[in-house]
């Protein structure tokens, strides 16, 4: 999944809604300033939440890649000086 075009999705979602929201109020424009904040808020904290979620997940991904090539890396090592022991106790 491409998180950078998820993030800039929500973002136009946001926007698009704060620009809905203005179009169409019925209250005044204090109360629909206040309303578009608070909702604003909401939005920020969401997308700031998904955001961290999507950089621990690739975190973890990163993580658990890296010691798997950590380990396969280690096993190719060991059977390289196993396959250098055979070919040197067939050379004696």
């Amino acid at each position: 999944m491409n998180y950078g075009k998820v993030f800039l999705g929500v973002l136009a979602g946001v926007a698009a809604g704060a620009v809905l929201g203005i179009l169409f109020a019925p209250d005044k424009g204090t109360s629909t300033r206040n309303k578009i904040s608070k909702k604003s808020k909401k939005y920020v904290d969401e997308v700031g939440a998904k955001y961290h979620e999507a950089v621990n997940g690739m975190t973890n991904k990163f993580n658990t890649l890296k010691e798997e090539a950590t380990h396969l890396f280690e096993n190719g090592k060991q059977k390289a000086k196993e396959v250098e022991a055979k070919m040197n106790a067939g050379m004696k």
